[in-house]
């Protein structure tokens, strides 16, 4: 973090000196505060070009968190499976305090360099995946080609925006509603979808945003951790081999009907060919929303195996505890898809007046792991109701339900099945400050009692697995 801040202060004492800068002045940026809520994938304005600009911005979050975890595992258990005796005991779930958990913070830099061409920085100051700080991804946006010649094609950038760069991916449209490290003013809940579309490869995506028609296609090349080394998956199918491209996609409709009603429908699509792990459900390294779930304290599993002659071994095995602090967060389910994956999401949104719903209708599929191209699915549903109200829609409360199902292997007999609900209120002091307090109720239906080997292994802490409480939230953001 200390080499950010002397690279800052470097910066702006370069730009000082220089008559020319200014500050501020962004083309086609959408705002990062209360302004920036429901505008999705890019916008344009009419705003002129006077030279070399500079921004700087930054996105905080406070969270005091009141939650508890249950499951129905028992404290102490005997199973014998043949001639295996396992023995567990002094299980229990991880308490945790009514506290404060770890305070999230971003900065944001940029410039505009050019008429309608523009670099973007972003920068996870703290979070909780990486103890120091670390670049989330940076691009630049091309809304003019006029650095090629006066008017390139200008018939077409009127309604075109080009973006390359390592970024935040643009799949679906929920991401534009949910929570990222620091930056959780633009959405109404604490918690994003369980199954959070959200990843930040090397690509390009080609917008064209006409009359109501939403279109995009984009590219990247399907890493999350840029190297030119040798891709080599040594379980198949293809021992030595490339890793694919993923391709983006989205078409939808956007229009105001009238002074009060806005209506919005898009289906966005992703797909890669060949993976090793899908990068799209376990990406968000920063994390978001609830802390220490379902977490168990240290416990002892004991293996007391009997051989042809009667004889015993006997092995105790300390099983640590599962909290990390380090870790994304534990109320989130991820497919762990290999080999391949391809997802679809649909999203209808509607405002009326103060009244908004939000849908996600995601149907995702990939290989059954790394290794295997038998396919497997989990498809997700998400509906969000909210009412804004106060002179400036100023205050709001709302509502949201989320359900996720499918195997984690096609060796399961069963689908498993995550159910949320959450209940919000909020209230915008300025449109750069928002505090909100949240209600959340998740349970875990269908998750098997042990964890790897039937006969050996651990218990799960997803068993019959619940938790609820309440979350007050204060957020920045500018």
């Amino acid at each position: 973090m200390k080499k950010i801040y002397i690279l800052f202060v470097t910066l702006i004492s370069t730009f000082a000196v220089q008559a020319q800068v200014s500050f501020g002045n962004m083309q086609n940026q959408i705002s990062r505060g209360k302004d920036g809520i429901n505008v999705f994938d890019v916008q344009k304005d009419n705003r002129e070009f006077k030279g070399l600009s500079i921004d700087l911005g930054g996105a905080f979050n406070m969270d005091f968190q009141a939650t508890n975890s249950f499951n129905d595992q028992p404290n102490n258990i005997t199973t014998t499976t043949g001639t295996t005796t396992r023995s567990i005991t002094g299980y229990r779930l991880m308490n945790t305090e009514n506290n404060f958990t770890l305070p999230a913070a971003d900065m944001y830099l940029g410039a505009q360099l050019f008429d309608g061409v523009r670099v973007n920085l972003d920068v996870y100051l703290a979070s909780r995946h990486h103890n120091e700080s670390y670049v989330k991804g940076g691009y630049l946006q091309i809304d003019k080609l006029d650095f090629i010649k006066k008017d390139f094609l200008a018939d077409f950038m009127k309604y075109a925006t080009i973006k390359i760069g390592q970024m935040e991916n643009n799949f679906g449209d929920a991401h534009f509603r949910g929570s990222d490290n620091g930056n959780t003013i633009k959405n109404a809940f604490v918690g994003n979808n369980i199954m959070y579309s959200f990843t930040t490869e090397m690509g390009m995506e080609v917008y064209y945003n006409r009359s109501g028609l939403v279109s995009m296609l984009g590219v990247t090349n399907g890493n999350l951790n840029q190297s030119n080394e040798e891709v080599f998956y040594p379980n198949g199918p293809n021992a030595n081999t490339t890793h694919s491209p993923s391709i983006l996609a989205k078409l939808g409709f956007d229009k105001q009907l009238n002074e009060d009603l806005r209506v919005r429908l898009t289906g966005s699509y992703y797909h890669n060919a060949n993976l090793g792990n899908a990068n799209i459900y376990s990406a968000n390294r920063s994390g978001f929303g609830y802390w220490g779930i379902l977490n168990n304290n240290a416990y002892k599993n004991t293996i007391t195996k009997t051989d042809a002659n009667g004889s015993t071994t006997t092995t105790p095995i300390d099983v640590p505890a599962s909290f990390n602090k380090k870790s994304t967060p534990e109320a989130t389910f991820n497919p762990n898809f290999g080999n391949w994956a391809t997802t679809y999401m649909i999203n209808p949104f509607v405002k009326y007046k103060g009244l908004e719903f939000f849908g996600t209708i995601e149907l995702a599929s990939g290989g059954d792991k790394v290794g295997s191209d038998d396919k497997r699915t989990a498809n997700q549903y998400a509906s969000e109701l909210i009412y804004r109200f106060g002179g400036t829609e100023q205050f709001y409360i709302g509502g949201k339900y989320n359900t996720v199902s499918g195997k984690l292997s096609n060796a399961d007999a069963k689908k498993v099945t995550v159910d949320k609900f959450e209940a919000s209120a909020g209230w915008f002091m300025t449109k750069n400050i928002l505090a909100k307090l949240n209600y959340v109720n998740q349970k875990y239906k269908d998750y098997s009692q042990f964890t790897g080997d039937p006969a050996t292994g651990n218990l799960n802490n997803f068993y019959g697995g619940k938790f609820e409480g309440l979350v007050f939230e204060a957020t920045i953001a500018f």
